[in-house]
Parts: C-alpha cells; structure tokens; sequence
C-alpha cells in the first residue's frame, strides 16, 4: 500500500481543487468515472482519486484524464509565466541549470 507524501495543506488544497474541476468537467460532458476509466486505462478507484485530489496519484494518470476530456493543454500552462523567475532573469541574477552538489558525509 502506498504512504501519502508529506504535503502542506495549502498544496493538498491546490490537488483537490485539481480533482473537484476533473470531475466536473467530465460531469458537463456527461461522460461517467467509469467511461474516462475505460478511456484512460486507468482504473475506477484511481479515477476516484483523481477526483478527489489524491497526492498519491501519478501525475500522467492526471494527464490522461485531462486528455480524455480535451483539457491536456492546460497542464502546459502550469508555470508557462513564471513573474518571479523573470525578475530574477531580468535583475541579471545568474542561475545554475543544476542544484549545487551537497558535501557527502563520512
């Protein structure tokens, strides 16, 4: 059995907001958990948990119910503009395309 990862409960929110507009889009298209479980390839319970916003549910079972209600695209805008990030850019603050190494422990 998977353990939960440890997730504030600010992101559990963000996660079950996510679910909570899965679950209405596919209710607007009249569509049941079980047809976007046969269109996915997903099981039914792992649908339920999407909609639920479960944070034990890989991220490509979300993108294939996002694709089977035509919504993938609005995965590709999760940090499209990043205003933080272009300040930082912009202020000529230098970024590494890696995290620095950590000191190993002996």
């Amino acid at each position: 059995m998977k353990t939960a990862p440890a997730i504030l409960p600010k992101n559990l929110k963000i996660l079950k907001d996510l679910g909570e507009h899965i679950q209405l889009a596919r209710l607007r298209r009249k569509l049941s958990a079980e047809q976007i479980a046969e269109r996915t390839g997903l099981g039914r319970k792992t649908i339920y948990n999407i909609e639920q916003g479960s944070p034990t549910v890989a991220i490509g079972s979300y993108l294939q119910a996002l694709f089977v209600l035509g919504l993938e695209k609005d995965l590709s805008l999760v940090a499209a503009t990043d205003p933080l990030g272009r300040k930082l850019q912009d202020a000529g603050i230098l970024t590494k395309k890696r995290a620095p190494k950590q000191a190993k422990k002996s």
